[in-house]
């Protein structure tokens, strides 16, 4: 069994890299646009960091947080949204179209895993820049915040941010996949956006009552950066790290047999 296991570990890792080989080639052949997605991405980074600037440079705290982990906080989302963009954000993000257009034939019909291939067949190296620029955030916000951080905290930290990742890619896999059974899912989508953006700004920390059961358990997107953000600050709570953790595992489920469930489900307008 577990021969089988990793035989097959490997086989969707040489898939995997055949598909990055493909998309990066593809990309090169138009040299200028894939150039012009470093100077994009990176512009819309400056866009968003004088926002942030303009919101938080009267405040030296928000709640129990000083303005050094408000800025971890924000270079940390940043850094989940850059991981997301670079490796699986145009490949899900297409999922609603193909259903509708009848274009996710050509992926059931393939030997290969349809949700591999759309995970990874659209990676984005112009977002890369993002990366370095959101781990320079951070950088500043541990100065600000006069933090030395060990290598073992560091390592925790890149860990549970890899993590979280994951589990953007969860709930983006879930929302994308409710067009299998409803028609309209563009409001959806523009429900998920509403709420990216104010949890991009807000840390969970400040969340109570009902938001806090939104945004801890619903749409788990208060967690994502301020779980990690905590870590690095040395103020994460077993009991929060648990719970993290827990919601990261339930999510994952849910995200593969609510896909495997809409497949079962799909309808072919071509049919």
């Amino acid at each position: 069994m577990i021969a089988n296991i990793m035989r097959n570990l490997r086989r969707n890792l040489r898939f995997v890299r055949m598909l990055i080989k493909l998309r990066l080639s593809h990309m090169m052949v138009f040299r200028l646009s894939f150039f012009g997605a470093f100077f994009a991405d990176a512009s819309l980074f400056a866009v968003q960091l004088l926002a942030f600037s303009a919101i938080y440079s009267q405040v030296d705290s928000i709640g129990d947080w000083g303005r050094g982990q408000m800025l971890i906080f924000i270079g940390t989302f940043s850094m989940i949204n850059a991981l997301n963009m670079v490796i699986f954000f145009f490949g899900i993000v297409e999922i609603p179209d193909k259903i509708r257009e009848g274009a996710l034939d050509l992926y059931l019909t393939k030997p290969v895993s349809s949700l591999l291939r759309l995970t990874f067949e659209s990676v984005n190296p112009g977002s890369i820049p993002l990366i370095v620029l959101s781990a320079a955030i951070i950088i500043y916000g541990l100065s600000v915040e006069g933090l030395a951080v060990t290598p073992a905290a560091v390592t925790a930290y890149i860990a549970l941010t890899l993590l979280m990742t994951l589990l953007w890619y969860d709930t983006m896999l879930i929302i994308r996949t409710i067009p299998f059974f409803v028609i309209a899912g563009d409001s959806i989508g523009w429900f998920e956006g509403i709420m990216f953006e104010l949890n991009m700004k807000i840390p969970g920390v400040l969340y109570k009552g009902v938001f806090k059961l939104l945004f801890y358990f619903v749409l788990p997107y208060g967690i994502m950066a301020t779980v990690p953000t905590q870590l690095l600050t040395g103020v994460l709570s077993l009991s929060g790290l648990i719970h993290a953790l827990c919601i990261l595992v339930f999510f994952t489920a849910f995200a593969l047999w609510f896909w495997r469930l809409g497949v079962r489900h799909y309808k072919s307008p071509s049919s």
